[in-house]
């Protein structure tokens, strides 16, 4: 009965299916299990990643047509980083090679369970040199009908903002829904302007808008009460959410989805994980689940972000749609590296 039910669902899915374009910089992951990013043990794990290759990993993991454009150095290990995502299903045809260098991450404890153990090494590569002008949208957008891009691409230098600025009008002008992940790095953010001064611009064009409560009020300026903390209740969230999810569609009228994600880590093996989804017909709320078994809580946001766009392009149901990107989203937490399985 669940394979007919799963069969007859996909079948659904097919008739009206997006074709989406997922821009962003593809990284390499250098994971230790020591105490210290040099050890004698020599304990290192290397992994492909980025929010948004993520995001393509677990669309092209559910047969979603997905593409995704990125620009790496002409070598084996961006071949080998990229074949990682056309084994997923992903199509990497777009991607731009030139450069000399992939961005890298470096991530400190067993696969990063802890927080604040991370050093970026992304200045200078590939990615972050692009500049305006270089990539023909037009011809890059062509035959897609959905394109997603992250708060992560701005924070890299002024250019990548202006590329994303110009990769945004041109899906506009074009038609495509849009969605972005205002997922916040603190430490990316070093060029002289904060978030607040570039991320209204951006958002504007765009129909699905993820992120928290935190990151709206540090990327778009809506209110965020300060005494919320990891005593408020799942209700009082929930209201929260609510209101400023309301402030974000009145701020941002081309808007048309939200979500927001709730997760909270009393230790290294522990989330408890929950979302929001707000839309002109309600507010909904996931069920609030929990762990003590987290493997790897890296990609976790991620997985919610691919899971919400699953759940808008297969289903008009506000609870289905915040339930599916919950379920993707939690999911990935016992997934070790920052692909998802697949599994929702």
């Amino acid at each position: 009965m669940r394979t007919c039910i799963i069969a007859i669902s996909n079948l659904l899915f097919m008739l009206n299916q997006e074709n989406i374009l997922v821009f962003g910089e593809l990284l390499l992951r250098f994971s230790s299990t020591e105490d210290q990013f040099i050890s004698k043990n020599h304990t290192v794990s290397l992994f492909p990643g980025g929010s948004e290759a993520n995001v393509s990993a677990s669309l092209g993991q559910w047969g979603i047509p997905c593409a995704y454009v990125s620009c790496v150095p002409e070598n084996a290990l961006a071949a080998n980083a990229l074949q990682s995502l056309a084994d997923l299903g992903v199509n990497t045809n777009k991607t731009l090679l030139q450069g000399s260098r992939m961005g890298l991450y470096f991530l400190l404890s067993a696969n990063g369970l802890t927080s604040g153990e991370v050093v970026y090494d992304r200045k200078y590569s590939s990615f972050s040199t692009l500049l305006p002008g270089v990539i023909n949208w037009d011809e890059v957008l062509e035959g897609h009908t959905w394109f997603h891009w992250t708060a992560l691409t701005p924070a890299l230098n002024e250019n990548m903002a202006a590329v994303c600025k110009e990769a945004l009008q041109a899906a506009r002008k074009k038609g495509l829904k849009i969605s972005v992940d205002l997922n916040y790095r603190s430490r990316l953010w070093d060029y002289g302007k904060q978030p607040i001064a570039v991320m209204p611009e951006l958002v504007q064009y765009c129909d699905v808008i993820m992120g928290n409560i935190w990151a709206v009020n540090k990327m778009l300026g809506i209110p965020v009460d300060e005494n919320l903390n990891r005593q408020t209740t799942v209700d009082t969230y929930t209201v929260h959410a609510s209101a400023s999810a309301k402030a974000v569609f009145a701020a941002f009228p081309q808007c048309k989805h939200i979500a927001y994600t709730f997760r909270f880590m009393d230790n290294p093996r522990h989330n408890l994980f929950y979302g929001t989804y707000h839309n002109a017909e309600g507010d909904y709320r996931s069920a609030v689940l929990e762990t003590n078994e987290v493997v790897d809580r890296i990609g976790s946001g991620d997985a919610f972000m691919a899971g919400l766009i699953y759940g808008l392009t297969s289903s008009t149901n506000g609870q289905e749609i915040i339930d599916k990107a919950t379920s993707s989203g939690y999911r990935k937490l016992f997934v070790k590296g920052d692909f998802g399985d697949g599994a929702i």
